[in-house]
């Protein structure tokens, strides 16, 4: 099969399209014929050397998420059959013609999506989803912060606080705001220079209950100051940088809470759950229209360095989405 391949990191001049093995699926594993992939930071930071493949499996290919085919199935696979349409994340691998991954960490493709489409979900609703509800608490009524409201992971927080009966801020730059207006955003901060800070306390005086952070660095402390009393800050991302200084009296102050997290990383169990739970209670808001997944551009496999260049310019509001087949 043919595989996006890094033997050395650096720019994106460094990936090449090689021909590897095909997987072979184990007991419980599904192969899945991959029709498009989507980009994500992790994929650039991983071409850089600087965020590997936890599973350190060789050659190193990059990909964390997937929409495509069933091709083949383990002696145990139970929930799925040749020919399924199929999305689904994994560690790595998924910027290649197929790819295997466990059965449970498998999803339906929403009715009526295509595969571009569907490929444009698993990882940015997962992440988005987890972050807002499972571990920020964020329930009806109550007010979201998030960071970055166009990128991918931003697209689908306001859909899913939206969808929830939230409330939800976003910040951006200038000329994206329309896009995160479009999908719902109750408040549009600008960022940078704009001071998102003073707008976010003068409009939500009491603070935000859920923040979604996928930038870090200066934003930390703004953070600290614009949560709630009691609120959640849960850290998926660091595009600004990991070191920063921050007053922890706030934190202190506030009985807030500070999580970080990541999906990448988290061993396959607690993958599975997540993703069960993602099956039964949000899917279905895709099948009825109230989530959709956001396609900034799409590429082919062949372009892979373009999409790379694309994403580092940080021109993209919504999904990068890599057409394999």
């Amino acid at each position: 099969m043919r595989a996006v391949v890094l033997h050395l990191h650096g720019g994106p001049d460094v990936l090449t399209i090689d021909e590897v093995a095909d997987p072979v699926p184990g007991p419980d594993e599904v192969v899945v014929d991959v029709v498009a992939t989507a980009l994500n930071r992790a994929d650039l930071l991983q071409r850089m050397g600087l965020y590997p493949d936890p599973r350190g499996v060789t050659p190193e290919i990059p990909g964390l998420e997937f929409a495509g085919v069933v091709a083949e199935i383990g002696a145990r696979v139970s929930m799925w059959k040749p020919g399924d349409r199929v999305m689904g994340i994994e560690a790595g691998g998924a910027h290649a013609e197929r790819i295997v991954t466990h059965e449970r960490q498998l999803l339906r493709v929403p009715d009526g999506l295509d595969f571009v489409e569907a490929a444009a979900i698993p990882e940015v609703f997962l992440t988005a989803w987890d972050a807002l509800v499972l571990q920020g608490g964020l329930t009806s009524g109550r007010w979201a912060l998030v960071h970055a409201g166009a990128s991918g992971v931003g697209t689908a927080a306001i859909q899913l606080a939206v969808a929830l009966g939230a409330r939800v801020a976003v910040t951006c730059s200038a000329g994206k705001a329309e896009v995160c207006r479009s999908l719902g955003a109750h408040l549009v901060l600008e960022r940078s220079p704009h001071n998102w800070l003073a707008d976010a306390q003068s409009a939500v005086p009491s603070g935000f209950h859920t923040v979604l952070d996928v930038i870090g660095g200066e934003e930390v402390d703004r953070n600290l100051q614009a949560v709630a009393t009691r609120g959640t800050i849960v850290q998926v991302g660091l595009m600004g940088g990991g070191a920063t200084s921050v007053n922890v009296g706030l934190l202190l102050g506030k009985r807030a809470t500070w999580v970080g997290t990541t999906l990448r990383n988290r061993p396959l169990e607690e993958k599975v759950a997540v993703c069960r739970r993602f099956a039964t209670e949000v899917l279905p808001l895709f099948d009825d229209g109230r989530l959709r997944p956001v396609v900034d551009s799409v590429y082919s496999m062949e372009q892979i360095a373009d999409a790379h260049r694309h994403m580092e310019a940080n021109a993209n509001a919504g999904k990068i989405v890599i057409s394999v087949r």
